[in-house]
């Protein structure tokens, strides 16, 4: 199988190489169009500020192609956030993948949101083998809104979505590469989809 993480220079890569290692598979590092089309399946990865990820994707020309790939996509953190219409996060416009918007949590609530937190409402191949209610690490400050494409849902401060599905493209608020068994078998369940 040919796995491929973008490498756009926003990404926690090494991690998550690492726990794909651990389960005998060597995922690629490749910002070159030609291999991120030819790929098997995508790792679409993101840490940091959207609107600079964004500009990322541009320069390169990525932002183009993400959306017209035809494999299975997998985007973790920001990658998932980049998928959805729009970010408030310096108002960034999205890749318009996930047909929801991306919100900042309030003053209300320490932002931001980190540590183990639920999931629940699940409904993906992606969760197959994964209770309800598993426990998976989250950092961020901004989160997707519930809509008809969430497959998981957590609640911090309001319900919203931790995970989305349209078509081949999925998207996880959380990081499985460090969310113990769970995570581990998300990306076990990823690798089979």
């Amino acid at each position: 199988m040919d796995l491929v993480i973008i490498d756009y220079g926003a990404g926690n890569i090494k991690s998550i190489q690492f726990a794909f290692e651990r389960l005998g598979v060597h995922a690629h590092l490749s910002g070159d169009p030609e291999r991120i089309a030819n790929a098997d399946k995508l790792i679409f990865p993101g840490v940091g500020e959207a609107s600079t990820a964004m500009k990322k994707l541009k320069a390169t020309q990525l932002d183009r192609l993400i959306p017209e790939l035809k494999q299975p996509v997998l985007g973790i953190c920001l990658g998932m956030q980049l998928l959805c219409l729009s970010t408030e996060e310096n108002n960034t416009p999205g890749l318009g993948i996930f047909q929801t918007h991306v919100k900042r949590f309030s003053n209300d609530v320490k932002v931001p949101h980190m540590g183990w937190n639920t999931i629940n409402g699940l409904r993906s191949h992606l969760f197959d083998n994964i209770d309800e209610g598993a426990y998976m690490y989250l950092v961020h400050s901004y989160y997707a809104e519930n809509c008809k494409e969430a497959v998981a849902h957590t609640f911090y401060e309001l319900e919203y979505a931790s995970a989305l599905q349209h078509n081949n493209f999925y998207g996880v608020q959380f990081h499985p590469e460090k969310s113990s068994k769970s995570g581990e078998q998300l990306l076990i369940n990823f690798l089979n989809l």
